[in-house]
This record gives C-alpha cells, sequence and structure tokens, in this order.
C-alpha cells in the first residue's frame, strides 16, 4: 500500500490549517513554494539542512513582502511548513542562526567555508552539513538549497553580490566545492530574481489599479 502524501493531501492540510483568504496576487506564490516543499519531502534523497531552511525563509519573506493583512503572514508560513509535515520553528531558528552567521563574518572568508576551502569552525553543524552535502553523491539540490546559499552571500556583503563578475566567482567556487551543478545554481538564482522582479511589478500594477478605482469611487461620491 502506497502512504506516499500527494500534492492535493499537502493543499488540503494548509488550508485546513490557514483558514483566512489569500490575497490573490499571493496565493500562487504560497502555493507554488508549498507544491516545490512537497515534492522534495517525498523524495527519497532529500535531506533537510539549515542552508535549505534559509532558502525556504528567504524565498517566502522576500515574496511575501508587503502581503496585508501583515498578521496572516506567519499563520501562511506555519501552515506551508506544518502541511509538508516539518517544523515552521526550526526553518526559522536554523534561518536566523545561519543570517547570524554571515552577518558577523566577511564575506571571502564566508565563500572559503561553503565552497569547503576552509573550516566554519563558528558553526560545527554548517560545517557537517557543508561536507554531507559535497561527499553525498545522491544529494538533492534544489532551488531553494541555492537560494539559502545566495542569502548567507547578500547576508555577509550586499553590494559585492550586485558585481556580476564577484558573484559569479563566489557562486563557482561555492559548486564546485559542494560538488553541485554550477550551470543549474546560476539559472535558478537568474530565474529566482527574475521572479521576485515580476511579483514587484505586478504589485505595483495592482497598487496603481486600486488607486485609480478610488478615485473613480470618490468622484462618483462627489458627483
Amino acid at each position: 500500500m502506497n502512504n506516499v502524501r500527494t500534492v492535493s493531501d499537502t493543499k488540503r492540510t494548509f488550508y485546513t490549517l490557514h483558514t483566512r483568504p489569500i490575497n490573490t496576487i499571493y496565493r500562487r506564490v504560497v502555493e507554488e513554494l508549498m507544491v516545490e516543499m512537497h515534492l522534495l519531502s517525498v523524495n527519497v534523497d532529500f535531506s533537510y539542512n539549515a542552508i535549505y531552511a534559509l532558502g525556504v525563509v528567504t524565498t517566502f519573506d522576500s515574496f511575501m513582502d508587503g502581503y496585508q493583512p501583515e498578521q496572516d503572514k506567519e499563520s501562511i508560513f506555519r501552515a506551508i511548513c506544518q502541511a509538508v509535515e516539518q517544523d515552521p520553528q526550526r526553518y526559522r531558528q536554523d534561518a536566523s542562526r545561519l543570517q547570524a552567521l554571515a552577518v558577523s563574518l566577511p564575506v571571502k572568508d564566508l565563500i572559503a567555508g561553503l565552497s569547503r576551502a576552509n573550516s566554519l569552525d563558528q558553526d560545527g553543524d554548517l560545517q557537517q552539513q557543508l561536507e554531507a552535502v559535497a561527499t553525498n553523491s545522491n544529494f538533492k539540490y534544489s532551488r531553494l538549497f541555492g537560494v539559502g546559499l545566495f542569502a548567507l552571500l547578500v547576508q555577509s556583503d550586499h553590494e559585492l553580490m550586485k558585481d556580476d563578475k564577484q558573484k559569479s566567482e563566489a557562486l563557482k567556487a561555492i559548486a564546485n566545492g559542494l560538488n553541485i551543478s554550477e550551470d543549474k545554481l546560476i539559472k535558478d538564482l537568474e530565474l529566482y530574481s527574475s521572479n521576485l522582479e515580476k511579483m514587484a511589478q505586478a504589485l505595483i500594477v495592482m497598487a496603481d489599479i486600486l488607486t485609480a478605482d478610488r478615485k473613480k469611487r470618490d468622484a462618483l461620491k462627489s458627483a
């Protein structure tokens, strides 16, 4: 008997946990993240690690920026994690820990640590996870893991990550050190950035439409 959860099971669970309606423009973002996490969670080669958690948290927080009502955001995040049978608090704590580590390190030291050129003695758990990734031929790379790596670099030195040459060199070193595909990592991050830009543009359009509608209503009232 096959007891593997389906995407439908996960979505059903989510909507029983978060019962308030989700703003239309954000619903696709929420469901795509949830489906991505679901498909990874049922993959036999997938294993949780803090970098993946940071990727999930960064993706959610970036795409849900500006969501109203604000107080619903954390309820949505908890429901996504719980729907894929994960602990949302663990995700938040691991993400915060890595963000704090990245802020405390010069970006060159962080790149050396992530690429395994040097040991990250400041966080033994992360060091072990990096070794596990690099030495596991069946490691299940994901876009969310890639976003987690990039989020660490941005947290350490946002300006450096705006320089295409330096960003490319950093990602190449890390990909080689972790034995993951450099091309896939770069393509995933390009798609991530592109989707963020599209989301920002969609929100501007939506705001303009709402403003225009409000002006029309005000004009009708004063007529």
